[in-house]
């Protein structure tokens, strides 16, 4: 069963930066577009930056300007630099990836990270 393991995350003061980084678990046979998302509670999970696997970037506007969605292919891995964060940066961050696991797999499938909390303290 693939997993997505996470790292990185912790607390930091305003102002500061955090790096973030993410890769699947066991092997895999194609990895497609990744992202990081935020959730805090009584809100919905948002998106805060996506790449493709050919490296096209998007960002949630909040962010963007500070934080930068990176990924190495050959190690199948995304991050996810976290610069000038603010309060409201304040969520745990997930990780997501759409996966195709053997060559075999007629479609591709969404996991998911368990999750990593960034504290950012006033």
């Amino acid at each position: 069963q693939v997993q997505l393991v996470e790292s990185g995350g912790g607390l930091v003061q305003a102002g500061g930066s955090l790096s973030l980084s993410c890769a699947p678990s066991g092997s895999i046979f194609t990895l497609n577009a990744m992202g990081w998302y935020r959730q805090t509670p009584g809100k919905q999970r948002e998106l805060v930056a996506v790449i493709t696997s050919g490296g096209s970037t998007n960002y949630a506007d909040s962010v963007k300007g500070r934080f930068t969605i990176s990924r190495d292919n050959a190690k199948n891995t995304v991050y996810l630099q976290m610069n000038t964060l603010k309060p409201e940066d304040t969520a745990v961050y997930y990780c997501n990836a759409d996966i195709r696991i053997t060559r075999w797999d007629r479609r591709s499938t969404v996991y998911w990270g368990q999750g990593t909390q960034v504290t950012v303290s006033s």
